[in-house]
């Protein structure tokens, strides 16, 4: 074998190898949706507070990731990998064996830092190894293989809650992360990354945690006296003032808040936060509304979500083509037009929607996400200097974030009401979000320009 074949089939397994593992944090952001009710039942609690373990797990991932490529970059990317890796297979096997609701969230939260370390710096080792030329197809494939395990979640979890039960969403991971992990011993090389030095944003990090914590709290709050939110209102306010001027004077900031300034970045960043409340409204809530009803298993729950999930995937790459053909502004419009639409029936017919209607809704809604994500992501980063591509990204991902974390505030509170839940509100949140967005993209510019290469890799490996 030449060495040009050697280096093409070392790439392959080191493609591999980072594929697996950044399809861990997809998977298991999604796979859990369809489990909450079943987990809720065996605590004797109820659906609102099983939604921490997605709320919980979307603040430590938006909280994290952008340290942590900044750790490899200091410390190396090997070892955060591997210990990444091995932390999450210890903390799903603690997910699966926890006897409370309380314990099965402090293993959910380890999932999250866990892969949190090892997710951006599998990604940073591809395009530090791979040559120039390989570059865009690898990162094409991350981005599918990505998307691909974000769309398997809900039917491969609701499989294996109907064979076994919740517990086997977690235990599945084991042979997951034993096999990345052999592949990662073999394929990732020593002396990548562990070369920068700088003074690390710490600080910002445990800020913006707590914020990310404060904002969904907000969203929910519960049963407190009625000075509570209000001064706790106050006190986000003063925080995130304190907060952005601390990040805006950094050298490294873990967000950096002046990016917002760029109106095009802006607007996709937040539009594409609020389709994901959308989306991550009803990944949550159609579970639960099904489950209040008699005679579906996890199984059905997880084929139903699957008319989610599905026209999502396969039509992302015909969003991107329509963009590049029509313009960012056509193409995300009316991804979030179609999206706005499919949420109406459900706000109007609520916990009372028929199965066809809700299959139908679950379609045009994936496939409005589908076409309209690729425009938002490049053109909100198509706007930026290609030097601030890293760091725009990190901060398109926390607004992203944002409307999973609010989602699963939102659904909390509308799940757990009297006469099993107000779904017409929660949906019609939803809607509005989803319009709101499409208003939003609107700003967005009409025509595509050349992107440069880091942009379009930052653009490509982001997820839902």
């Amino acid at each position: 074998m030449g060495k040009s074949a050697r280096s093409l089939k070392s790439e392959r397994a080191l493609l591999l190898t980072a594929a697996l593992a950044a399809m861990l944090l997809p998977l298991n952001s999604t796979m859990i949706a369809v489990a909450i009710p079943d987990i809720a039942r065996d605590f004797g609690g109820d659906a609102g507070s099983a939604t921490w373990l997605v709320g919980g797990y979307l603040i430590a991932m938006a909280s994290l990731q952008p340290l942590a490529g900044k750790l490899g970059d200091r410390f190396g990317r090997r070892p955060l990998i591997l210990g990444g890796l091995a932390w999450f297979a210890a903390a799903s096997l603690g997910a699966a064996l926890a006897p409370s609701l309380p314990v099965l969230i402090a293993f959910r939260l380890q999932q999250a830092v866990a892969g949190a370390l090892a997710f951006p710096n599998a990604l940073a080792v591809v395009r530090e190894v791979l040559p120039a030329e390989r570059r865009g197809a690898a990162f094409g494939t991350l981005g599918s293989a990505i998307a691909l395990a974000a769309a398997a979640g809900p039917p491969l979890g609701g499989a294996l809650v109907e064979l076994g039960d919740w517990r086997a969403i977690f235990l599945v991971n084991l042979p997951w992360v034993g096999l990345t992990l052999l592949l990662a011993l073999h394929t990732v090389p020593a002396g990548l990354g562990g070369q920068r030095r700088g003074r690390f944003d710490g600080v910002g990090v445990v800020v913006l945690t707590g914020l990310l914590a404060g904002w969904a709290w907000f969203l929910n709050p519960g049963d407190v006296p009625a000075w509570v939110v209000p001064a706790g209102l106050v006190a986000f306010g003063i925080t995130l003032v304190v907060f952005l001027r601390y990040e805006l004077a950094h050298p490294d900031p873990v967000l950096q808040p002046r990016l917002l300034r760029v109106r095009p970045f802006a607007a996709a960043t937040a539009a594409t936060g609020l389709s994901n409340l959308a989306l991550y409204g009803t990944l949550l809530a159609v579970p639960v509304l099904l489950s209040q009803r008699s005679g579906w298993s996890s199984g059905e729950i997880g084929m139903t979500l699957a008319a989610l999930s599905v026209p999502m995937v396969a039509l992302s790459p015909v969003g991107g083509r329509m963009s590049d053909r029509l313009g960012r502004r056509t193409t995300a419009t009316a991804g979030l037009v179609l999206l706005g639409g499919a949420m109406l029936p459900l706000a109007v017919a609520g916990r009372g929607v028929s199965v066809p209607l809700l299959v139908g809704s679950l379609i045009c809604a994936g496939a409005g996400l589908g076409l309209s994500n690729p425009p938002l992501q490049a053109a909100g980063l198509e706007a930026l200097d290609p030097r601030d591509a890293g760091v725009g990204s990190g901060l398109f991902s926390t607004g992203r974030y944002l409307g999973g974390i609010a989602a699963a505030s939102l659904v909390a509170a509308s799940v757990t009401g009297e006469g099993g839940g107000d779904y017409v509100t929660l949906f019609a949140l939803a809607a509005a979000a989803a319009w709101l967005s499409a208003v939003l993209a609107t700003v967005l510019p009409g025509r595509p320009r050349l992107v440069p290469a880091s942009v379009q890799e930052a653009a490509q490996t982001r997820f839902s």
